[in-house]
Parts: structure tokens; C-alpha cells; sequence
């Protein structure tokens, strides 16, 4: 089932509508990271409680690399003892890269701890989206490699375009994700069931509905794939790639 053209976050006030009950939602945050505390509560969602804390990877760096990706990993475990005062209905830590890390086998995640990853390609599984056009501010292997990760869970990706950034994500401006996106092949667009952007690390919402107004294609970010995930578990909904 294609999603409507203007779905992604009219998607979201409508599940957050349909909510059964309020949900708690644990949030492991890079520590690097502030694109995703500013951005949920611009959602104004009314039955989704997002609580923060931060992970220090050993390395204390903050570019994308595998040395980032398993320090994040291994910092998990801190952060869930952090929170592990509030009940929480699920965790995520909120990165997407961290989801698909290349490189030696990273270390496991707590259990019930998904990432960012996790929550992008359960909710465009639950819509039917199995092709998409990807844009990112990673390296451009980095890029390559979550091609091969949504293919590896059933979604093909028709298209792709990244910044090349190992860092600095934050500071992307809203007119250079907008000339990316536009770089893609229409024959692509035309035949995709959606537009990713990937990353929780760069400020995404600003472009959000424009792009799906000017493409005519549903727009998803990482970070608005959590909060549709959440919505869903608000909902009474099982979710996929649900920890059991």
C-alpha cells in the first residue's frame, strides 16, 4: 500500500489522536547530538513523553566511524541504568548509523533497547513503503552500507545521495538537505513510496512538509520514524521489530 502523498506528519497527528493510553519513551541520545530534543517537541504530540539521556562513547569522539558506533553501543547500558526509574514502554537510542554499523562485530544492545534504525524501517514496513530514495549527511560509504541494511530487511532503495560528512550534522542547513534531495533522478521519485532522511543528527523538520509538497511523495526522517513508532505503541498497536 502506497502511503498518500501528504501522509508522513499528518501520519503522526493522526495516530497521536488515536492514542489508547500515554506512552513513556526512553531516549539514548549521541552525546554530540541536539537536532532530537529540538525537534520532538516541535511535534506537539499530547500522548508521547520522550525522556532523555546522553551516551559518552569510551573514545569521546563524535565522528561517524566504527570506533563511534560500538563506543555508543557499549555507553547503553549506563544510559538505560540512568532512566531505570521511569517506566518506560520502549527505548531507543537514537541513532540510525548505530543501527547498521560497518566495520568488526559491534558489541549487542541491552535487550529492549532499539535504534533509530529499527524504528525507520518498522514503520515504513507497517506502510507498505518497500522502495525508497535515500538521502544522508554520511560518508558516502556509510550510505552505501544502509542501502544494503534496508535491502537486508526488505526495502529496496531506488536511489541515493549523502553529504559525505563524518561530522558537524547540526549544522547542515535546511537549503543544502533541499538541494540534495532534488539532486535524485525523477524516474526514481516517480516509482518510490517515500523519501528517507536518514540521521537523527541533523535538523530535518524545517524541510519536511515542504519537500513532500514539492516531490509528492511522503517524507520521512529518522527522527519523525521514532515518533510514528511511539504513536503506534500509544495506539495498543504491536509494532515491528518490537523487542519481545
Amino acid at each position: 500500500m502506497r502511503p498518500r502523498a501528504d501522509d508522513a506528519l499528518g501520519l503522526l497527528a493522526s495516530w497521536d489522536g488515536q492514542a489508547e493510553r500515554t506512552v513513556r519513551i526512553g531516549m539514548l541520545l549521541p552525546w554530540a547530538n541536539v537536532a532530537v530534543e529540538d525537534e520532538l517537541p516541535r511535534l506537539s504530540l499530547a500522548h508521547i513523553v520522550f525522556h532523555y539521556t546522553r551516551l559518552v562513547p569510551a573514545s569521546r569522539t563524535t565522528a561517524v566511524d566504527a570506533t563511534f558506533w560500538h563506543g555508543l553501543r557499549s555507553a547503553a547500558a549506563d544510559g538505560l541504568d540512568a532512566l531505570s526509574s521511569v517506566p518506560l514502554d520502549t527505548v531507543f537510542l537514537a541513532c540510525t548509523s548505530a543501527g547498521f554499523p560497518t566495520g568488526p562485530a559491534p558489541p549487542a544492545l541491552p535487550p529492549g533497547v532499539l535504534t533509530a534504525f529499527d524504528a525507520l524501517t518498522g514503520v515504513l514496513t507497517h506502510l507498505g513503503a518497500g522502495r525508497i530514495v535515500l538521502a544522508t549527511p554520511y560518508p558516502h560509504m556509510v550510505t552505501t552500507a544502509e542501502a544494503a541494511a534496508l535491502a537486508a530487511r526488505g526495502i529496496e532503495t531506488a536511489a541515493h545521495a549523502s553529504l559525505g560528512l563524518a561530522d558537524g550534522y547540526p549544522t547542515v542547513p535546511a537549503e543544502q538537505i533541499r538541494a540534495l534531495v532534488q539532486h535524485f533522478p525523477p524516474a526514481a521519485l516517480r516509482t518510490a513510496d517515500a523519501v528517507v532522511l536518514s540521521c537523527t543528527g541533523w535538523h530535518t523538520l524545517p524541510v519536511l512538509a515542504e519537500l513532500q509538497q514539492e516531490l509528492g511523495v511522503p517524507v520521512f526522517s529518522s527522527t519523525l520514524a521514532m515518533a510514528l513508532y511511539a504513536a503506534r505503541l500509544a495506539m495498543g498497536e504491536p509494532c515491528e521489530n518490537q523487542p519481545r
